[in-house]
């Protein structure tokens, strides 16, 4: 971990005409993620985060 110490929470939504987006401030630096998701996708969120988590414990 950095020596850079993280101020407090300032996460915020910001609207967007295509996706929406999540800003975060830490430090001097800002990052933007902008969220979207397949139409042609067969997995549901849900099933995502099981093998999302499924996969993570096998790295353990």
């Amino acid at each position: 971990m950095s020596s850079e110490k993280i101020k407090e929470d300032t996460t915020t939504t910001v609207p967007a005409k295509d996706a929406p987006a999540l800003v975060k401030k830490i430090g001097r630096t800002t990052y933007i993620v902008r969220v979207h998701f397949s139409k042609t996708s067969k997995e549901t969120m849900s099933d995502k985060i099981k093998r999302m988590l499924k996969n993570e414990i096998q790295q353990m």
